[in-house]
């Protein structure tokens, strides 16, 4: 090699790498990708330090520039058409980088614990019911999935662990969350545009790992880890799985959110809706979207004594929690509850029925977010009670159609008086109210229905969605 040649060799070893590299994207930017439609879509990524950034979308003819701060750091939004595709997407700093396949139309965050990331394929020894069936059917060009990675972290991440956007077809459904799935699903056949769905869950988590360390500094006797801690319980230390899962996809253009989360919070009920809450509000604040919609699951029944530390009966009872979940509704605007009180399983965490929990979920996004009727899509709930001559009449909102038990015995009411000791019930339907009575309670104040840990639904609305485990009173225990 010559004087001259190894000069520029020496020279380009020592000039950084950053003058030549291409535009950096986040792990969730790649081909396949869907951007939610007629919105303000944010792209982000990173570049030399002053560079100028021009995003051009193939869809029409705006371009949009922004220059990288002095971190390398740039951020723009792109505003979307209405539903459509495929696109192509391209990002440069001088050198292009070009996503294809791009759709657009609605895309939602699928989130939570175990029984969100639960795959089509299910677990080892725990399967989804007709789910083989569903993988073999399941290519459709208009679905595309994304699952965010496992990282739990104790510091807020700017990336994800990569991962690749796929069309939907056999392999990547049958890994992607079953709960999910069935939702978008059921959206892209009954809106008949293309659906993103995002899967950022954690089997085990607790809400407090969701959240980040600002909110949670509002609750009592919450320890959140320092930058330097190891983190002994990766899916239930606080702020954990923000940090390495969610922060990285915040401000990703999304139509609103799925949630299927609150096992691991079972032994800790009175704090649950306040928390619940407090995630919604943090998580709408940092997407800055408004209020988008927050749909979430009720754990389902199950014997919980059965996990270590085996605890029985008070507030370790599940219903408790269910109960508490049923109550945060009321704390959020544009929420709703999908009750699942009819696919719990006594000896499985994980119901096998995944398809009716995601189901449920997309009737409420297509009623309440899409504005569809002429369908059932909320369960009838509590209201009001009214003792008279023994007996208490149980009045029920979201039932303009009655209720039914479908044939089965109606079971799983009880009444209590002022001693606050429950029996059980015998109850009766008429039309949209329920009269409970029982011999052993001549003068009752109160009525539970399914509140044990794994109990089994006989209340519906005519149009089959379950009634929740509720009670009327607010006593301790």
């Amino acid at each position: 090699m010559n004087t001259k040649s190894f000069l520029f060799c020496l020279a380009a070893l020592l000039i950084p790498r950053l003058l030549w590299a291409e535009v950096k994207l986040p792990a969730l930017f790649t081909d396949n990708m869907v951007f939610q439609q007629q919105a303000a879509c944010a792209v982000w990524g990173w570049a030399k330090a002053g560079s100028t950034i021009t995003v051009a979308p193939s869809w029409g003819k705006q371009k949009y520039t922004t220059k990288a701060d002095a971190a390398g750091k740039w951020k723009l939004k792109v505003t979307t058409p209405q539903a459509g595709g495929p696109y192509q997407l391209t990002i440069s700093d001088g050198k292009p980088v070009t996503l294809k396949n791009v759709l657009v139309g609605e895309v939602w965050l699928c989130t939570g614990q175990s029984n969100m990331e639960m795959p089509m394929k299910g677990f080892k020894g725990q399967p989804i019911l007709n789910a083989n069936e569903a993988i073999l059917k399941s290519s459709n060009p208009n679905i595309r999935l994304y699952n965010v990675p496992r990282n739990s972290r104790t510091e807020p991440k700017d990336n994800s662990k990569p991962f690749v956007w796929k069309v939907a077809e056999p392999e990547a459904v049958s890994n992607f969350s079953a709960t999910g799935y069935y939702f978008g699903r059921l959206l892209n056949e009954l809106l008949h545009v293309p659906v993103g769905l995002i899967n950022c869950s954690y089997g085990g988590s607790t809400i407090e790992a969701w959240m980040n360390a600002e909110t949670l500094r509002q609750f009592a006797g919450v320890t959140i880890p320092l930058k330097t801690d190891s983190i002994k319980e990766v899916n239930r230390t606080p702020t954990t799985l923000y940090n390495g899962m969610l922060h990285p996809v915040v401000g990703y253009g999304i139509r609103g959110v799925i949630w299927y989360q609150g096992e691991s919070n079972y032994e800790h009920p009175d704090e649950y809706p306040a928390r619940l809450a407090a995630l919604v509000k943090e998580w709408r604040t940092e997407w800055s979207m408004g209020d988008f919609p927050f749909y979430y699951a009720q754990i389902a029944p199950y014997n919980y004594a059965q996990l270590p530390p085996y605890n029985k009966g008070g507030k370790f009872n599940s219903a408790f929690l269910r109960d508490a979940q049923r109550k945060a509704e009321s704390q959020m605007p544009n929420a709703a509850m999908a009750v699942l009180l009819d696919v719990g399983e006594e000896n499985s965490i994980h119901p096998m029925r995944k398809e009716l929990g995601g189901t449920r979920l997309a009737l409420l996004a297509l009623a309440k977010t899409y504005g569809l009727k002429g369908f059932g899509a909320t369960s009838p709930a509590y209201e009001s009670l009214e003792v008279k001559d023994g007996a208490v009449a149980v009045k029920f909102k979201d039932a303009p159609n009655g209720l039914s038990s479908f044939g089965l015995e109606l079971t799983g009411f009880e009444v209590a008086g002022t001693d606050q000791k429950f029996y059980p019930a015998k109850a009766a339907i008429n039309g949209s109210v329920i009269t409970v009575s029982s011999e052993a309670v001549k003068a009752p104040v109160a009525v539970r229905y399914a509140f044990q840990d794994f109990t089994r639904a006989t209340l519906f609305s005519n149009e089959d969605l379950p009634v929740s485990s509720f009670r009327t009173d607010d006593w301790a225990q």
